[in-house]
């Protein structure tokens, strides 16, 4: 049986019979009930990123609206929304679930960022390419790892650690090195904020390709995605 992220929630709803949204005909003052369990829905899924992904997780910081200020309260923070709070605790990779999720309880409100350069690096690139991308990738039956898209745009492909260093070097030996690319490597010191989680108040983001057991260890090497995504690239420069 494939279990994702979603699957998994599902299962854990179906044995504990709770509900993520609101009941109807439900009486003023349940708003409160379902924030609470939009809470538990979130520390539940750090508790699988952690356990079940074998990822670190790192509180990070809010915006309610885009635009406005950052709940790390620096007026002039130059990542609103989109870096870590430095007074909260990071959460291990391969904590047990049950754990990470306790520990998570303790920051409500803090945004689910990944930290790249460990268990994995992120590609990223433009979403309209990226999908394309997806598409191409999979019909050649090349080994994938999750896909996330966000508000602003963006398709981040999840690939082995090491690719942000090598990403000139392979670039260069796939001809693309003077090509105008939309095109970017995360690795070390960078996160990237993860679903269910809103991204500098501009929405969620969310999964193209959910974390299978078969992709989450072992991300594909960058060198097997990336002719693909920098052709997509180059082809949608060409023709915008």
């Amino acid at each position: 049986m494939v279990f994702t992220i979603g699957s998994m929630r599902e299962s854990r709803q179906q044995r504990t019979g709770a509900r993520e949204v609101s009941r109807p005909g439900a009486q003023p003052g349940a708003r409160g009930g379902v924030r609470r369990r939009t809470h538990a829905g979130v520390c539940a899924t750090v508790g699988e990123y952690a356990g079940h992904c074998g990822w670190a997780v790192v509180p990070g910081a809010r915006v309610a609206r885009a635009g406005g200020p950052c709940s790390c309260g620096d007026a002039g923070c130059t990542e609103p929304g989109a870096h870590p709070l430095p007074f909260a605790d990071e959460i291990p990779a391969g904590a047990p679930p049950a754990g990470a999720a306790e520990a998570w309880a303790r920051v409500p409100g803090a945004a689910v960022l990944l930290p790249a350069g460990r268990s994995f690096d992120v590609i990223e690139v433009a979403e309209a390419p990226g999908r394309q991308a997806l598409v191409r990738l999979e019909r050649m039956g090349l080994p994938l790892g999750p896909v996330m898209v966000t508000p602003a745009g963006r398709a981040q492909f999840f690939v082995a650690p090491g690719a942000a260093a090598e990403l000139p070097h392979l670039l260069y030996r796939m001809g693309w090195d003077d090509a105008e690319l939309d095109l970017r490597c995360l690795g070390p010191g960078d996160h990237v904020t993860a679903p269910p989680s809103d991204l500098g108040g501009l929405g969620p983001v969310r999964w193209l390709r959910e974390p299978l057991p078969d992709s989450v260890p072992q991300p594909p090497e960058a060198r097997l995605l990336l002719g693909t995504l920098a052709y997509v690239c180059h082809r949608g420069r060409a023709y915008a």
